[in-house]
């Protein structure tokens, strides 16, 4: 009988590499906060290190709301606009969504472009900084909860949350409270990297079975 001796996996990750995180503004209506939100937050989480991240605002991806059928084939402008947004979602390794609450849910241009995709979002964590009202946003986040559960991502539990624009946040999107903010920052990036971290590892040794 041959010996016996361990596989070595195709990719070995390296532990120290930035983790890939893919931060994604959902809200693409008129006079959005979601941009001034996304930056705030791209600022606190440079400051806590180990980070590469790439923001994607959905005003920029042209994508319609009419998707093929099975096996057929996009046009050539949604063609176009999925080669500049799909290579970023399945090269991050992490996902932050930022997005309001409309009528107790989340804007339907970041449903459109989740639905656009599938194995980009697969056995990947996901994050949340969320605004709007008296419930920050919540709702929006429950209901992306089950959204990506359904495509095998993981959502972390800790969220950020920032009360609408007449309490806890500005117009300029800083939050009037930053040490409660920075605080949520930090346990979600914290839960958020070592999730992405860990799944890193995971799908390097051995491929997900969905």
């Amino acid at each position: 009988m041959p010996a016996a001796h361990a596989s070595t996996p195709a990719y070995a990750p390296d532990e120290d590499a930035p983790l890939r995180v893919a931060v994604i503004i959902g809200s693409v209506r008129q006079g959005r906060q979601g941009p001034a939100v996304a930056d705030w937050f791209l600022g606190e989480a440079s400051a806590l290190g180990g980070l590469d991240l790439d923001l994607i605002d959905l005003a920029d991806v042209d994508l319609p709301l009419v998707m093929p059928g099975w096996g057929g084939s996009p046009d050539p402008q949604t063609a176009a606009a999925l080669a500049e947004v799909s290579p970023r979602l399945a090269a991050a390794e992490a996902f932050v969504i930022v997005t309001p609450e409309y009528n107790h849910s989340y804007p339907a241009a970041l449903k459109n472009l989740i639905d656009w995709h599938r194995e980009e979002w697969r056995a990947k964590p996901a994050g949340f900084v969320s605004y709007g009202g008296i419930g920050g946003g919540l709702r929006a986040v429950e209901a992306l909860r089950l959204v990506f559960a359904e495509l095998h991502a993981v959502t972390v539990r800790d969220s950020v949350s920032l009360h609408g624009p007449w309490s806890g946040i500005g117009r300029d999107g800083v939050p009037r409270d930053t040490a409660v903010a920075e605080g949520a920052v930090k346990g979600m990036v914290g839960q958020l990297a070592w999730w992405g971290r860990t799944l890193r590892d995971a799908r390097a040794s051995r491929p997900y079975q969905g």
